[in-house]
């Protein structure tokens, strides 16, 4: 695997506007309809939606890889795990 495969995202999901725990289900349905080892990029609003996602998401075995401020909203990469 390469370098940049590693933070290019395998597809993008904005939830900006979409209240918990809808933005998460949206999020756990994506990731599933993904190949594992997979990269998600999720768009989530402030406030509860970044408190609530990247924890809902790491109970439910997802590994979050980064969080990025970008001034209104949230970035964030989810990897799906690599199943054997």
């Amino acid at each position: 695997m390469s370098l940049s495969s590693l933070s290019t995202p395998d597809a993008q999901l904005d939830l900006r506007g979409t209240p918990c725990p809808i933005n998460f289900v949206r999020t756990k349905l994506r990731l599933e309809q993904m190949p594992s080892g997979s990269l998600l990029e999720v768009w989530l609003d402030t406030g509860e939606p970044i408190e609530q996602v990247p924890d809902s998401l790491t109970m439910a075995g997802y590994h979050i890889e980064q969080i990025t401020d970008c001034t209104g909203y949230f970035s964030l990469l989810v990897r799906r795990p690599v199943t054997t």
